[in-house]
């Protein structure tokens, strides 16, 4: 579908790096290390895509109903997986040279400067945002647990102190240099979205259907389900945003002729999206079967028995999204040090490291504190960033690179993904931005 690097054409780069150059890219956390398994990218893939987004899931459901809500989800599973794909190929397609980092693909295809403009911003803004809503998740399940483990024993403590606690775990794990560093954590993490998912639907099936459920849409007012179904749509939009760290992620794998980065990196996204469908799929409609319209934004809040398996499922949620967490914020803590280090020359080292990385854990632990709308939130970010740089971005970068033929399979599947993205970059972020405005209405800062 495109020219790629074979190793009868492939020539090494030529390393015309400057010794400092080279001092700074070996500090640097995503170029520091090239000794990952492809195992490892099974694991990071399944620790950034199968995070808050899942709990989310019947209730995305409730908003866009059954027959929309599977297609939806089916199309994003499939859609996703081809755009992945779309990434892991072009990491390598120019021989000689290996893109390390998404806006350095966005730069080769659009210009240095037009292609850190187009990607850089978006690709901040879902690192960033995700970063908050895990502190919202986390904080979130920390309390919940607390409150299960209690049973209304215990004096009430505010969901800000949970979201601080959380935070305090971050302060330490932002240190870790690189991305293999956090391998552990993420194995961790992706061991555990796997167990509460499972519980979580599982929980669900063992319920059985609520007497009186209800299948028709959440809202009552024809308004109410028109925002409520493009909520649903950001929902499932942001279900589906491991892309922002891929390249990132098949930067840390080593890569030879005979051994391309691409063929270990492929083999650990397709175990990860199996994982992610046996997650996903499950949740959402034994969630949504259970509970039809009632079901909350957070699929353990609506279930509360057994106490003691929605108390762990709520504690593995805490685990995983500390390993999401890490796994988003290393591509920010690469930008913040290359332009610290690089552009207004401050020496690399431990200093540097600790002020920039605690400093950034501190302002996603406030703006969490400060705005914990966990259903809006998500919506709303799930449209407006997630999905260019999951759902159309790697296509356009794709035909401009790749230059398939025109009316070709190849240039009409880009096109279809591209016109299908759009769609659901401009229509997602309203509801999500409604739900916002609602939540705000009742909500009291710093509760």
């Amino acid at each position: 579908m495109g020219t790629q690097a074979s190793p009868e054409n492939y020539t090494p780069p030529k390393d015309e790096r400057t010794e400092r150059e080279k001092a700074i890219d070996d500090w640097l956390p995503i170029t520091s290390s090239r000794k990952a398994k492809w195992w490892y990218s099974a694991f990071h893939n399944v620790t950034a895509m199968v995070g808050a987004g899942v709990l989310t899931l019947p209730y995305a459901m409730s908003e866009l109903g059954w027959g929309p809500g599977i297609a939806v989800m089916t199309l994003s599973w499939i859609i996703t997986v081809y755009t992945l794909w779309q990434m892991v190929e072009m990491h390598e397609m120019i021989p000689g040279k290996r893109f390390d980092r998404y806006h350095e693909l966005g730069q080769y295809a659009f210009g240095d400067k037009l292609g850190l403009w187009i990607i850089v911003p978006q690709q901040l803004v879902v690192e960033v945002s995700l970063n908050i809503v895990y502190m919202v998740t986390g904080g979130n399940s920390l309390k919940k647990f607390h409150d299960v483990i209690c049973d209304g024993k215990c004096k009430d403590i505010k969901l800000t102190y949970f979201i601080m606690i959380f935070a305090s775990v971050h302060f330490v794990l932002s240190q870790l240099p690189n991305f293999n560093s956090i391998s552990g954590i993420s194995l961790a993490a992706a061991v555990m979205s796997l167990s509460y998912s499972t519980i979580a639907w599982g929980a669900s099936l063992d319920k059985g259907k609520a007497a009186n459920v209800d299948y028709s849409l959440r809202a009552s007012t024809t308004t109410g389900q028109v925002f409520g179904f493009l909520g649903g749509l950001g929902d499932i939009a942001f279900s589906y945003s491991g892309h922002n760290v891929v390249l990132e992620i098949q930067a840390t794998i080593p890569s030879t002729p005979d051994k391309p980065s691409k063929k270990a990196m492929w083999k650990g996204v397709v175990v990860a999206y199996i994982v992610i469908a046996a997650c996903y799929f499950p949740v959402a409609m034994v969630g949504y079967w259970a509970f039809g319209n009632s079901v909350d934004d957070n699929i353990l809040i609506t279930l509360n028995k057994p106490k003691w398996l929605i108390a762990m499922a709520n504690m593995m949620v805490v685990v995983h999204v500390i390993g999401s967490y890490q796994v988003y914020a290393m591509p920010v803590f690469d930008m913040m040090e290359t332009l610290l280090v690089k552009k207004m020359k401050f020496p690399p080292g431990l200093t540097l490291r600790l002020i920039t990385r605690t400093v950034y854990v501190a302002f996603t632990m406030f703006v969490g504190i400060t705005f914990p709308f966990f259903g809006g939130l998500i919506g709303f970010f799930g449209g407006l960033a997630f999905a260019p740089t999951t759902y159309f971005l790697p296509c356009i970068i794709w035909l401009i690179i790749c230059k398939p033929r025109r009316f070709s399979l190849s240039w009409f599947t880009n096109w279809i993904c591209i016109v299908l993205g759009v769609i659901l970059m401009v229509l997602a972020p309203i509801g999500g931005l409604r739900q916002i405005i609602i939540s705000a209405k009742t909500y009291k800062f710093y509760s």
